[in-house]
């Protein structure tokens, strides 16, 4: 039996903590980072390092009547200069995108804002991208990080969103608390983007059953889309997209009330089936050197994903091998 089979052997719920864990892991990161059988596999759901690299991705896209928001990856910065110089991509990007007619719409996370130096850094580091993108005509949305750090996200959400409607933020239905988030979004107008959450949470703040998780997810995308505020429905479960659209039919809530995300990479087939069918979707395009985490985190959410990458590094490794 090859590595990629053995993998399979492994149960999912510690293989996604071993990954998660290893997501970590700054020496394994630079490891994964030099090695160039990793990148074959990263290209698959990362646009690129570079800017340059990533508008040709987001183009095709839009050709392909698909909508985008981009993520400038990085996390967990440790100094006002780290999180400067994240701000100053992200103003790069907001530019570029307009200037090509493309989404000017982004994702960041507080982290890489410079929550973790100081909540006035970071609150005005994320003004700086709010307002660009509010004078490109754009979208911002905080994504949400672990739940430790749900507070923080929400309240720093809240103050941009009272200067800036075209602010959004995410909501993970793996959290107990999260039925409630929603109901105080809802409050205001705000604009979620529902997800099931990429972290391993402990149970007394989490369900740790998929089976919850999903339950908690169709409760909650029914309860958003009833209120009319444009929900983001982020999965690629066919099922709980089933009972989406089972839930508009149902109670006649047109196509252009909410939409579906899709993360760059996973599941384009059902990406182009949705679009086929006349629904909006719209892929999140990670782009950057710090990839690490991000892709770390994506082969945790369906473990299944490991074995297609030790599959590529074995095929990779065999061509090398042949070519000596």
């Amino acid at each position: 039996m090859g590595i990629a089979q053995n993998v399979r052997l492994v149960p999912n719920r510690a293989m996604r903590s071993l990954l998660i864990g290893l997501s970590h892991r700054r020496s394994v990161a630079r490891l994964a980072v030099r090695s160039p059988l990793t990148r074959p596999v990263v290209a698959r759901f990362v646009a690129g390092e570079t800017l340059g690299e990533a508008l040709p991705a987001i183009a095709a896209l839009k050709r392909a009547g698909l909508r985008t928001t981009v993520d400038v990856l990085g996390e967990s910065v440790t100094s006002p200069e780290l999180a400067t110089a994240a701000v100053d991509r992200y103003l790069a990007t907001i530019a570029a995108l307009s200037e090509q007619g493309l989404d000017p719409n982004v994702s960041l996370k507080l982290t890489q804002m410079g929550l973790e130096i100081g909540r006035d850094v970071c609150e005005a580091n994320v003004m700086r991208i709010v307002e660009a993108v509010h004078g490109a005509g754009g979208f911002v949305r905080f994504d949400m990080e672990d739940h430790t750090r749900t507070d923080s996200t929400l309240q720093i959400w809240r103050a941009a969103h009272d200067r800036y409607p075209n602010v959004g933020v995410v909501i993970q239905t793996a959290l107990r608390r999260s039925s409630a988030d929603v109901d105080a979004i809802i409050a205001v107008g705000g604009r979620v983007r529902l997800c099931k959450g990429a972290y391993d949470e402990p149970g007394s703040v989490a369900y740790r059953t998929k089976a919850a998780v999903d339950a908690n997810y169709a409760r909650l995308t029914e309860r958003l889309l009833l209120a009319d505020v444009y929900p983001a429905l982020a999965t690629h479960d066919p099922k709980l997209i089933a009972k989406a659209i089972e839930i508009t039919e149902r109670e006649g809530i047109g196509r252009d009330r909410f939409e579906f995300q899709m993360l760059y990479g996973v599941r384009r087939d059902l990406q182009r089936t949705l679009v086929d069918r006349g629904y909006t979707v719209r892929i999140y395009v990670p782009y950057g050197q710090e990839w690490y985490p991000y892709f770390m985190r994506r082969l945790a959410e369906r473990p299944a994903n490991v074995g297609f990458m030790l599959r590529a590094i074995v095929k990779e490794e065999g061509r090398r091998i042949r070519g000596r």
